[in-house]
């Protein structure tokens, strides 16, 4: 394995890797590496020749007042699990590095970028965007390896890639749970032990809005405010951003499930103390 820390050497590694015609797989990641990265990188194995990640915690996705300066770091760590799991090669810049001093260039997804997270965390999915079609152009991927419990996340970057005619393939990846069903992400690390016991109430809540729904409950208002109700009921949880139907392609707001002709995309974000958590669940119609 080796350990890349310039857009230049990166750059070299990709073009000997295409001109030997080796299909390569790109992980994104901010680091503090987890079974969801590590099910991302086994899925990349499988379909590439060669499997790439990143570890960058990416400053342009953080708001003011949010974790950027306390984001779990452990590069050591990380490097350590990827050497462990055959990762090819692993890409880690500094901000210095992957953003020049006079950098002036974004990218926005119209709309998109509105809702959901986005409405509560101004410019993130700008950053995002940014820092992905950075990566794109740097390594120069195959396919990329998303996983789903980002979904308004995957959903963006598909339509970037859509929209901007991105020679590169989007692959999304099943949410990795802990057994009690909380979806695994770095951020669970800041939960005290009664939070993390708790922790689980915002998946089995979006589980219980999936079983109405399939039950034949048509009035998506009248699920929310029973899930809002269970919710708020719950000590640990401090605030709830939003808990929302929509349609997983457009993201759109869906208004009741009743001769629904798309799929109904269940997404919730809620703070268990102080720390934030989002996850969703896609009801097949």
């Amino acid at each position: 394995m080796k350990t890349i820390k310039t857009k230049d050497e990166m750059r070299a590694v990709s073009a000997k890797l295409i001109s030997q015609g080796r299909t390569f797989g790109l992980v994104p990641t901010m680091g503090y590496l987890h079974k969801g990265h590590i099910s991302l990188i086994e899925s990349s194995k499988k379909k590439c020749d060669a499997t790439i990640i990143s570890i960058f915690v990416n400053p342009i996705q953080f708001g003011p007042g949010e974790d950027y300066d306390k984001y779990p770091r452990d590069t050591q760590r990380d490097i350590e699990i990827a050497l462990k799991e055959e990762v090819d090669f692993v890409f880690i810049p500094e901000s210095k590095e992957m953003y020049l001093k006079n950098h002036l260039t974004y990218v926005n997804i119209e709309k998109m970028d509105k809702v959901m997270c986005g409405h509560f965390r101004e410019n993130h999915f700008r950053g995002v965007s940014t820092v992905v079609l950075k990566l794109f152009n740097i390594i120069k991927p195959d396919y990329v390896f998303f996983g789903e419990k980002d979904f308004q996340q995957l959903t963006i970057i598909k339509k970037m890639v859509n929209d901007l005619d991105v020679d590169v393939k989007i692959v999304s990846c099943k949410t990795i749970r802990e057994p009690d069903g909380l979806a695994m992400s770095s951020r669970n690390k800041y939960l005290s032990e009664k939070e993390r016991k708790n922790a689980a109430i915002l998946y089995n809540t979006i589980l219980f809005a999936e079983k109405e729904i399939k039950k034949g409950c048509k009035d998506l208002e009248e699920i929310k405010k029973e899930c809002l109700e269970i919710l708020n009921q719950n000590e640990f949880i401090k605030k709830i951003d939003y808990f929302d139907f929509r349609d997983p392609e457009t993201l759109d707001e869906c208004e009741s499930a009743h001769g629904s002709l798309h799929d109904i995309l269940i997404a919730s974000a809620v703070y268990i103390g102080e720390t934030r958590l989002i996850d969703n669940k896609v009801v097949l119609l």
